[in-house]
């Protein structure tokens, strides 16, 4: 995504400033039980090399271990205009980190035998057209569907749209990439579809069904849909590269954008700590069957064998720090943000990073999360 023309943001306090935030009054770092002093202060030397080194304005982390919330801290600016310290409460946009999110509802449909994830998808969606070979919600959990992703510049639309239904309108009538299946093609819009399909499958509204299946059950209190003209309590402003792919704290305001078009895919606000809350309840059963939670994170395969790296709603892969084992995660990067959530299920640890920079893999999010992994689970 190339950043548009925004108005610059001066930048009037240096990198070591804004890290700086973190520790004066009214920056917030939680409770370290279950860390050593040890831990705490390496991870903190690690976090506060990525911040120096990308020019972060803002960041947020907690972490999960033994299934419990353990650490959590915020360092730098939320809002680099008005001044306001990154907290533990800040709420960032998720961008495809709701992914997986979404992908728990349709699996708790499922459980139920609401969602037949092998059915067609207009036994949901009705107002979806048929294609030439019927498209599954496995398929989509997938990214198999060969549902389409962005366009070119296509993603900062600033179109609202009222109901998902509606936003089907962007990309129902294109044809499909290839035949359902056939290879993996990573796809936002499909889990546009996915979130129909909720509401068919529910009866309720998609940000109904997660509030009451997804987000109070876990206990995520500060988590919700992305409405731009809503008032949204420690919201952080999203920034980008003057010079897109160059981190060198030169900043501007985020490119105009109404995620509404994507919500199930791309289009939820969360903090730190709610997402580490998440990955709790998931490992702990408060939200998915135990062989529900297997199925997300095995790896699908494509119609010749060929393994994709992703589960439903989850990339999954192994572990190779120093306790071996599967790890499953999922980044995102959209317009002013970029975020990181991983977990290791066969060590019950969780660890969540939240920047209000737009930037995507090359910030280094998930190096980070391995490198805290590491020490963590030393």
């Amino acid at each position: 995504m190339t950043p548009r023309a925004h108005c610059l943001v001066p930048r009037f306090l240096s990198i070591a400033a804004l890290v700086a935030l973190a520790t004066v009054p009214g920056a917030e770092a939680g409770a370290a039980e279950g860390l050593s002093p040890n831990q705490t202060a390496r991870i903190d030397s690690a976090v506060t090399a990525v911040i120096d080194r990308q020019h972060l304005p803002g960041l947020s982390i907690a972490i999960v271990a033994e299934g419990e919330l353990r650490w959590q801290k915020a360092y730098g600016l939320a809002d680099v205009e008005n001044s306001v310290p990154a907290r533990t409460t800040t709420v960032y946009r998720i961008a495809s980190v709701s992914k997986p999110l979404t992908a728990v509802a349709a699996m708790q449909l499922a459980e139920r035998g609401k969602l037949d994830l092998d059915a067609p998808v207009q036994k949901y969606v009705p107002a979806f057209p048929t294609k030439a070979q019927p498209i599954t919600t496995r398929q989509l959990l997938g990214h198999l569907s060969g549902v389409r992703h962005y366009k070119p510049d296509e993603e900062e639309r600033t179109t609202r749209y009222g109901t998902l239904t509606a936003a089907l309108e962007v990309f129902k009538d294109d044809p499909l990439e290839h035949e359902p299946g056939a290879r993996f093609t990573y796809s936002t819009f499909g889990y546009t579809l996915i979130g129909a399909v909720i509401e068919g499958a529910s009866g309720a509204t998609y940000p109904e069904y997660m509030r009451e299946h997804v987000f109070g059950p876990a206990g995520m209190t500060h988590t919700r849909v992305d409405d731009v003209a809503a008032i949204v309590p420690n919201r952080a402003r999203g920034y980008s590269p003057k010079v897109y792919g160059r981190f060198d704290g030169e900043w501007r305001n985020a490119a105009l954008m109404d995620p509404s078009y994507k919500t199930p895919g791309g289009g939820l606000l969360s903090t730190a700590e709610d997402l580490a809350r998440f990955a709790m309840a998931l490992q702990n059963g408060a939200l998915l069957a135990p062989a529900s939670f297997r199925q997300m994170t095995t790896i699908q395969r494509a119609r010749d064998g060929t393994e994709t790296g992703y589960g439903l709603g989850w990339y999954v892969g192994k572990w190779e720090g120093r306790q071996a084992g599967t790890a499953v995660w999922h980044g995102g990067v959209q317009a002013g943000f970029t975020s990181e959530l991983r977990l290791l299920p066969e060590h019950r640890f969780a660890v969540v990073i939240l920047t209000n920079l737009e930037g995507g893999g090359k910030l280094g999010l998930d190096a980070l999360a391995d490198e805290i992994a590491d020490i963590v689970l030393q």
